[in-house]
């Protein structure tokens, strides 16, 4: 009886917690507010995912970094994102065309800040090469998570190179694994050390059942990471006798149904809301009770936290 009652008064705790966010300016003191990744280390404070981006990210108190991987032509595991040299740097053809050595002296930064951003390309005389996975872990603090976004295929090749890096420089521990292509989250599981997300295939479809109302089906075991973005553009195609109906939508996809549903199996599974990058998305986030934001300025994801209610107890990092 006393745990029913229990039940029932953590339920109304909850259903008044999300009202308080949908009216009040400001998440309520007692929402613990979501931890700051940097988005391959700050894409919009400084050249993505090179050693300057990383350090400008942990100077304003990021406390995750998201970086990058790909294999360069020796077989390294390189911070890079794009498939072709030619769309962020002064070089062109693929990453894999060089070796470690020569990416290092590539300018990363050649295009930085985008055209139209009102700047001059001020790192054209300031080059920063592409890291080696290894230099970047020996500058992240050893408190800060990094969670390693894997790029280009064949996936076991890349796999295996990357944990023979986080192998020789103790790194397991404080590394989580992402993917959009499903053949990671397999070329991982033979190293029992790794943490993985969950694939995107699978967050999306449990994100999008529950937002249609089919219901919580299939919820992530414990521990398991996830992440998806908080807004996203669907497309929606409904199929009939005569051919094929279309809509756009912008749809929300982390509720307070789905993050429930996430979390139906344990309270452990992770959450990460992608690409909030101002402060209605990360008050939202706050309130849902994410556990992570996806940011692309550090800087100003910092500024925004530290203007909303402070929370009863600080974020912490896992």
């Amino acid at each position: 009886m006393l745990r029913a009652i229990r039940i029932v008064w953590l339920l109304l705790c909850c259903i008044a917690l999300f009202s308080a966010c949908a009216r009040a300016s400001r998440p309520p003191a007692a929402v613990s507010l979501p931890l700051i990744i940097a988005h391959r280390g700050g894409t919009a404070d400084a050249p993505e995912n090179t050693l300057e981006a990383i350090q400008q990210a942990v100077a304003h108190q990021a406390d995750a970094l998201w970086l990058t991987v790909q294999l360069s032509k020796d077989g390294e595991p390189v911070l890079y994102r794009p498939a072709d040299l030619g769309l962020l740097t002064d070089a062109s053809g693929p990453v894999a065309s060089r070796t470690a050595a020569e990416l290092a002296q590539v300018n990363a930064g050649w295009t930085f800040p985008q055209s139209g951003a009102g700047d001059t390309f001020v790192y054209r005389h300031h080059p920063v090469g592409i890291p080696t996975l290894r230099e970047a872990l020996r500058v992240i603090p050893v408190d800060r998570w990094v969670i390693l976004d894997m790029k280009a295929l064949p996936a076991a090749p890349q796999a295996a190179a990357v944990a023979r890096v986080l192998t020789e420089e103790g790194a397991w521990s404080r590394v989580a694994i992402y993917s959009t292509d499903a053949d990671y989250q397999r070329s991982f599981a033979a190293y029992s050390q790794a943490r993985l997300f969950e694939s995107r295939d699978d967050t999306r479809l449990r994100l999008l059942r529950v937002r249609l109302g089919s219901g919580c089906i299939d919820a992530p075991t414990e521990s398991t990471w996830t992440g998806f973005e908080l807004h996203r553009q669907l497309t929606i195609t409904e199929t009939f006798t005569l051919g094929q109906g279309r809509s756009e939508v912008d749809a929300l996809l982390w509720t307070p149904e789905s993050v429930a549903c996430f979390r139906q199996r344990s309270q452990r599974v992770r959450i990460v809301a992608m690409a909030v990058n101002d402060a209605a998305g990360y008050q939202t986030a706050a309130c849902l009770g994410v556990d992570a934001v996806l940011a692309d300025s550090p800087r100003k994801m910092a500024m925004i936290r530290a203007n909303l209610a402070k929370p009863l107890q600080s974020p912490t990092r896992y």
